[in-house]
Parts: C-alpha cells; structure tokens; sequence
C-alpha cells in the first residue's frame, strides 16, 4: 500500500517517521518543494495550484491515502485535494495539538511561524479549542528555515529566542509547525523544567492508520520503500534530513 505525505519541505518527516514505526512495511511518497517553500506566506490559489499538483502526482505513482502533514496546506487545500481524489482515497489534513493541549494545561504557548501566528487560521483554533486555556502565541522566526537547511546552529538559537519570548508560567508548548518536532529535544531542553510539549505527528499518523483500517484497505502489499519528489521531480531528500532522527530512520533516501 502507497501513501503519499506532502509539504513543503521537511515538515513531512516527522508524521512519515511514525508511520514507518508503526507500520514499516508502508510504502512513502514523499513530496517536497523546495523551490515553492515556504508556503505560509503565498496566496491561497498559489497554494492550492502547487498542493494539488503535488497529489495528482502521487496518485499516478499508485497512492492510496494522502497526508497533508502541513499546517497551510491543510487549512488551505484539504477540501480541494479531498475534491480531486474523491470519496475512494482517504485524505488526511493537520491541526495543530490546541484541544489536547487545553484539556491538561491552564496555559498555553503556541510556538508557529510568523505569518502562521498571525493568521485567523490560528485565532479560529484558539477560539474553538482554547476551551477557556489562556492562549498566547510565539513567533518562532527562522527555525523552519534553519531546518530545512539542517542549520542546527540557526535553529538552536532561534529557539532560545522563542524560549525567551515564552511567558513565564505557561503550563504547555504546542509546535504548531510540523517542521519543529525534528528538534523536540532541543525544544524541551530551552524550556523550564516540567512544561509540557504537544505536536500532532504522531496522532495524524495514527490517525491515518485508522482510516486505512475502517476501510479495510489490504497493507500487506508493500515493502517499505520511500519515493521523493522534489518540487515535482523525482530526486532524494535533501542532505539536510541527515541532521534529524526521523531523516535517518527514513534512511535519508537517495534518488
């Protein structure tokens, strides 16, 4: 069985990671653009154009399901590409852990990209998950870049810059960018002792398991391989998924 994840840059690997933990006989499609990144600041139909492209390709490779492991392209493109596929192929979109993280903590902090922060995409969530959490956001400026670089040195010092704009005494941490769990680790280690970390990788990879599952679709034709787009070629993931744990479980693929 083919699912195909896509994003704009190595925000995919931390969700493909867990469905190759989970179920490692998966085969990964993995669609990257570079060339179009970063997606939070471009148009809405721009967007759209380049997600939509992105899923046609891997349906003509056999795709079965398709991920959106990508905070725009979910609340941008999901209905298109759900439009697209039609009623056949699950499609699996991304949110950012708000409710679990309201349901445990009294206050929380919101760590996105700038333009992700002051967006309505992101005061919707709040207003619909907050649930009465005192909710504060933090603009986290350059890690996503610095990570699809694999800049560790960049990234480390633009999370001791948002570690350092975090009120005091928030409770909780959502990674409301999916490119921030590769640095999960260094992210709890900027943080007080006892704060809480929340992302959504692992629960939309469980939660694409569970929709492959109520479908009844057969997951024991394949073998684990993992094929990379880039921006719309066939290519590798970069060098810079080396620098990540969930890259090199991935193997780092090469073309």
């Amino acid at each position: 069985m083919i699912v195909a994840l896509i994003d704009s840059g190595l925000g995919l690997l931390p969700t493909s990671a867990w469905l190759r933990r989970l179920r490692p006989e998966l085969d990964l499609v993995l669609s990257l653009d570079p060339d179009g990144a970063p997606w939070g600041p471009k148009p809405a139909p721009w967007v759209i154009d380049r997600v939509l492209g992105a899923a046609a390709r891997s349906l003509d490779r056999g795709a079965e399901v398709i991920v959106l492991p990508c905070n725009t392209a979910s609340v941008t493109a999901l209905e298109h590409v759900r439009e697209l596929v039609g009623p056949g192929i699950p499609v699996i979109g991304t949110v950012p852990a708000i409710k679990p993280a309201a349901a445990v903590c009294e206050s929380v902090a919101i760590w996105a990209t700038a333009a992700t922060t002051a967006s309505r995409y992101q005061a919707d969530l709040i207003a619909e998950f907050a649930d009465g959490t005192e909710v504060v956001g933090v603009a986290c400026h350059g890690l996503a870049d610095a990570i699809d670089r694999g800049d560790r040195a960049g990234a480390l010092a633009a999370i001791s810059d948002a570690a350092a704009r975090t009120p005091d005494g928030v409770q909780g941490v959502v990674l409301g960018c999916t490119h921030y769990p590769l640095l999960r680790d260094e992210i709890v280690a900027a943080l007080p002792e006892g704060v809480l970390l929340f992302d959504s990788a692992e629960a939309v990879a469980r939660q694409t398991l569970r929709r492959i599952d109520a479908a009844e679709m057969d997951t024991s034709v394949g073998s684990g391989t993992v094929e990379v787009f880039v921006s719309g070629r066939p290519g590798s993931l970069p060098s810079s998924a080396e620098a990540f744990d969930a890259g090199r479980l991935l193997g780092a693929i090469r073309a």
